[in-house]
């Protein structure tokens, strides 16, 4: 199985989110069943997408949920609203959730633990900065993030866990060519899937995790990762905005 996330971020508003939603709904009959495939629209135009591509058997999920049900909590969206106006999926832990809302590892567990008691499938994205990499901290810090958001954590039996792995040094910052950030090879994510999965398996023994890749995934990149045996899929950011680039990257993906 492979899969293939769309985080649209903030790029695109209502009607632009409805426009791209109802093109990939004509184009679902391409792919194969062998491929799960889903997007993350913003809150305002997500339930309208969701009516859309749920109907053809592409998923929708939020791109951040808050861990309380309901309450005083002003500006937040709770993962069961979420999952009422028909989400599958969150995302937990983004990286720019963690670096430019200084999201907290506790944080995360927190809003894990909401979306498994709701029913969403988390995709929990970990990955470590430039100054990390470059202080040899990549093991340290993944093993960090994977060990607060699994610990002493009864998995649900059946829901599938999924691990994006976003090293933020890679994720580009924009929609424009001088935007990518450094590129990071198809090896050298392959060893850090097989690392993460190995983590995963040491906290939670009974799980076989889906290890994504999310570092600015483009059409001339996404089959090299794919080849990589232990990387299972790709989440896919400004890329996965227009509709010609994300048709390229599926069907890169798909042959």
């Amino acid at each position: 199985m492979k899969y293939l996330f769309a985080n649209w971020k903030m790029y695109l508003d209502y009607d632009e989110s409805n426009i791209l939603a109802n093109a990939l709904a004509n184009e679902h009959k391409k792919i194969p069943e062998s491929v799960k495939v889903a997007v993350f629209p913003s809150a305002l135009s997500l339930y309208p997408v969701a009516q859309v591509l749920n109907d053809v058997g592409i998923g929708v999920g939020a791109q951040n949920i808050f861990w309380a049900d309901k309450g005083g909590y002003t500006g937040e969206v709770s993962a069961e609203m979420f999952k009422n106006v028909g989400c599958k999926y969150t995302l937990i832990g983004h990286s720019e959730r963690r670096h430019q809302f200084h999201e907290t590892n506790h944080e995360v567990r927190q809003k894990l633990e909401a979306a498994l008691t709701v029913g969403l499938i988390p995709v929990l994205c970990v990955g470590e900065t430039l100054k990390e990499r470059e202080e040899n901290k990549t093991e340290e810090v993944i093993e960090v993030q994977l060990r607060a958001a699994f610990e002493n954590l009864s998995w649900p039996v059946g829901r599938e866990l999924i691990v994006a792995y976003e090293p933020v040094w890679a994720i580009s910052k924009g929609m424009g060519a001088s935007d990518v950030g450094l590129p990071c090879d198809e090896i050298e994510a392959e060893r850090i899937h097989i690392l993460i999965a190995k983590m995963v398996k040491g906290i939670l023994p009974e799980v076989d995790p889906v290890v994504l890749f999310g570092g600015s995934v483009r059409k001339e990149t996404v089959a090299g990762y794919l080849s990589q045996p232990h990387i299972h899929g790709v989440l896919v950011g400004a890329a996965s905005t227009r509709l010609d680039s994300w048709l390229e990257i599926m069907a890169s993906a798909i042959n």
